[in-house]
């Protein structure tokens, strides 16, 4: 799977990442919990050392932080630190440590892999394209549920914003079977972020179209050069406007999941319910640092047109804060309660939220009432 970015890799917990030309970036092939492990010696200790120094010195996001990560890594390697491990899967999570205790940068990691590291993005066998095209089919490039909740609530489950032409009909088949209803839930919780081209496509489908509307800013260090993000001048189908939107939030939410978050809540044009996310808003770059290890690098930051700023180890707080498991239920009464004025048949509504507060269940009844 690629984009006019490279190959879209998809991270399968927290870390999704942020890449240049898009704000928030493609995802990593999943690196598997359960992949074998494998010793290293001394040779590979120190090919990786030295390539995490390069790499932070002339492109970490902030240099101030790239001095303290090198100077905490050449203290330790002077004292031995490293020499004892052997373990290729001990060693990255050692040395990723090490480094967010310095930044606090969840974007920031060094990983081992079994399967060897690709040279290049355009380096990928059939065998493992056809790999990586089917863990985005099998989850349906992240729109895992679309249905409609009582009261005529739309309703999403996104899990990760993947980007392909096949991760774009999804997005338009969503928002197509979702066209009709009175307000519209995205559910976020679950959601560790992908690529900044879905923002950018999703955010459009709640803006009116004519002028474009200013989404985010990315500045890249290693290029000196800002970006500027824009709603898109077409989608696919109806867009959502002048209905609630509401986004559902926990603390696994992260990275393009927040700026989705953060775009649309500085817009004022969705209102967040649940807990404040995880903060991650620089921008990565996969980094190649031996056969078996590569680095997730943060080279840029994301730059608000509306704060002025990010969401960088803050995260996104709520509009409406309620404990993750709440925040359905919440949303849907908080939905619920806006359109009581506004549609033609408000005891439909007023029934919808006396079965919800009753039942706590959002969905359609499967049978008729007698």
């Amino acid at each position: 799977m690629k984009s006019r970015f490279g190959r879209a890799r998809w991270l399968p917990a927290a870390v999704f990442v942020l890449t240049m030309g898009a704000s928030i970036a493609q995802a990593q092939t999943p690196i598997r919990p359960d992949q074998p492990d494998m010793t290293i010696d001394a040779a590979t200790r120190a090919a990786v050392l030295d390539g995490v120094l390069a790499k932070l010195d002339a492109r970490y996001v902030d240099p101030a932080l790239a001095k303290r990560m090198r100077d905490a890594i050449a203290a330790r390697r002077k004292r031995g630190g490293y020499d004892r491990i052997t373990s290729a899967s001990a060693f990255g999570d050692s040395l990723t440590a090490q480094l967010r205790t310095v930044t606090r940068d969840r974007h920031l990691a060094v990983r081992y892999s079994h399967e060897p590291v690709p040279i290049s993005s355009d380096s990928l066998t059939p065998a493992e394209q056809a790999r990586e095209d089917d863990f985005f089919r099998i989850r349906n490039y992240g729109f895992e549920q679309v249905e409609r909740l009582r009261g005529n609530v739309g309703y999403i489950r996104l899990r990760g914003f993947a980007y392909s032409d096949e991760a774009c009909k999804a997005a338009a088949s969503a928002m197509q079977l979702l066209a009709h209803t009175d307000a519209l839930i995205i559910d976020l919780r679950q959601n560790g972020g992908g690529s900044g081209e879905m923002v950018q496509l999703l955010c459009t489908y709640f803006m009116k179209p004519g002028d474009p509307v200013h989404l985010n800013d990315v500045y890249s260090r290693p290029e000196n050069f800002t970006q500027q993000l824009w709603t898109l001048p077409w989608v696919p189908g109806p867009r959502y406007t002048e209905r609630g939107v509401y986004l559902l939030t926990s603390k696994r939410t992260f990275s393009a999941a927040e700026e989705f978050c953060y775009n649309l809540q500085n817009l004022k044009r969705a209102t967040i319910v649940g807990e404040t996310t995880g903060g991650g808003a620089h921008p990565v770059r996969f980094e190649r640092l031996a056969e078996h290890f590569e680095m997730s690098l943060p080279y840029a930051k994301s730059i608000n047109p509306v704060s002025g700023t990010n969401w960088e180890g803050t995260g996104v707080k709520p509009d409406v804060a309620v404990p993750a498991d709440d925040a359905l239920k919440t949303a849907h009464m908080l939905a619920l309660k806006s359109l009581e004025a506004k549609v033609t048949d408000p005891m439909s509504i007023a029934e919808a939220l006396e079965d919800l507060e009753k039942t706590g269940d959002s969905r359609v009844p499967t049978t008729m009432p007698k």
